[in-house]
């Protein structure tokens, strides 16, 4: 599960990326991130202490999505009118964006390891790839908000 301290350094951050003028939607995208790997990192560690169920990997993303999203509702981050992108809450936005982006990073550096005899091409591709994902959607993002105006 997500740590509380977590949760209150994401609503924490999200504060103060609001303080800076940074669009939520742009928090979202980190906060999806963010999501993603700590979950991942949790069924990782089930599978080295054998704890195997039904619907294990869904439950387990399910759990930390909920330990995010809810407390941002709760706390009023997310739901307030006007704060929309395409119709839905930005930070949801973002944090569903973000969720796909660093699947489809996941997903690159594995197929670039399987097509490079099961190697990285550079170190600490496994990191440098997600990041590279998430700043570049970042600076596009960034860039598509300002054009627009949204």
């Amino acid at each position: 599960m997500v740590c509380p301290i977590c949760t209150v350094a994401i609503g924490a951050g999200l504060g103060f990326s609001r303080a800076l003028g940074i669009d939520d939607s742009l928090t979202g995208l980190w906060i999806g991130a963010l999501i993603v790997s700590s979950a991942i990192w949790m069924i990782s560690w089930m599978d080295k202490k054998k704890i195997h169920y039904l619907f294990r990997k869904i439950s387990v993303f399910a759990v930390f999505y909920a330990a995010v999203i809810w407390p941002l509702y709760h706390w009023n981050y997310m739901g307030i009118p006007g704060n929309e992108l395409f119709g839905m809450d930005k930070i949801l936005f973002g944090t569903i964006m973000g969720t796909l982006i660093f699947f489809f990073a996941i997903f690159s550096d594995k197929y670039i390891k399987r097509n490079n005899q099961g190697k990285g091409l550079i170190k600490y591709q496994k990191v440098i790839i997600p990041l590279v994902f998430l700043i570049l959607s970042s600076i596009i993002t960034y860039l598509l908000l300002k054009i627009y105006g949204v």
